[in-house]
């Protein structure tokens, strides 16, 4: 018989683990851990882990066809991957998958591109910060993303990925709205000058903490697009050097169009929203 624990030992995030990553009932997570359900589901709550309703969720169950998927090349799994590669994070353990972020859009689009039942989530990522999570376990989801070149703890190590040319636009797409930026502003700096001296700035921003992984798509880019696009790099609060590969105005126009192409491709909407008047620029 297992001995129950304490109520200091039942840890928040193995809690939230066994309940939203691997989808055990509060039944199930008692038997394992040898206490009570009704403590479970107090911790549950203490905890701010949202409780499923009981009987059986809706999505939760995925047929083959729906796992096959996503091991099969489409702008869908090209776009997920994207934010995987640049929001996300493997486990280590072979079979869980995190994509974190603070836009709740973002992972309800991923949610859907791979057909996942799995809830989302709020934690705290910090005092008085507050951030969303989606977790969820597939092991051949997993061993596909391995293979393809990611890996746990990629954030210095990440390098070029295995992507098809004609997946590369939506897999950059991803790639922006996890981890990149549309900027957009008027600048008046000249207007001491003259007063006519007012121009539109537009940059396409991708940040990345691996300098090999920011190569391989700038690389990518040029190929698929045919811009060049510009390297520089700043110093996080960490200290750690991180790369900006940077598009200014007409390539950035460019590079919208290229990954925007298709009116109906997942994305995230605020990002499409900035992007939408040049992508019917024609000047």
């Amino acid at each position: 018989m297992v001995p129950p624990r304490t109520r200091l030992s039942l840890d928040a995030d193995e809690l939230r683990h066994l309940y939203v990553g691997q989808r055990l009932t509060t039944t199930g997570i008692a038997s394992q851990i040898g206490c009570a359900s009704t403590t479970v589901l107090r911790r549950l709550r203490e905890f701010g882990i949202p409780v499923r309703p009981r009987g059986p969720e809706s999505g939760a169950l995925v047929d083959p066809e729906t796992y096959a998927a996503r091991t099969t090349w489409s702008p869908a799994i090209a776009y997920a991957v994207g934010i995987i590669t640049t929001d996300g994070c493997l486990a280590r353990d072979g079979r869980h998958l995190v994509v974190s972020s603070k836009d709740l859009d973002l992972l309800n689009t991923i949610r859907h591109c791979l057909g996942l039942g799995v809830a989302i989530t709020l934690y705290r990522s910090g005092p008085g910060r507050f951030c969303y999570r989606l977790q969820w376990s597939d092991r051949r989801f997993h061993a596909w993303l391995m293979g393809i070149g990611l890996m746990p703890a990629k954030t210095f190590s990440l390098g070029p990925l295995a992507i098809p040319d004609e997946c590369m636009p939506d897999f950059v797409r991803g790639c922006i709205d996890g981890d990149g930026s549309i900027t957009l502003y008027l600048d008046r700096y000249h207007t001491a000058k003259n007063e006519r001296y007012v121009y539109q700035r537009l940059y396409v921003s991708l940040v990345s903490a691996s300098r090999p992984f920011i190569d391989w798509v700038r690389a990518s880019v040029r190929r698929g697009a045919g811009l060049n696009g510009s390297i520089a790099q700043s110093v996080s609060k960490a200290k750690s050097p991180i790369w900006v590969l940077r598009y200014a105005k007409h390539e950035s126009i460019q590079l919208l169009r290229w990954v925007y192409e298709v009116p109906d491709a997942p994305c995230l909407a605020r990002k499409r929203l900035k992007a939408e008047p040049f992508l019917r620029y024609r000047g």
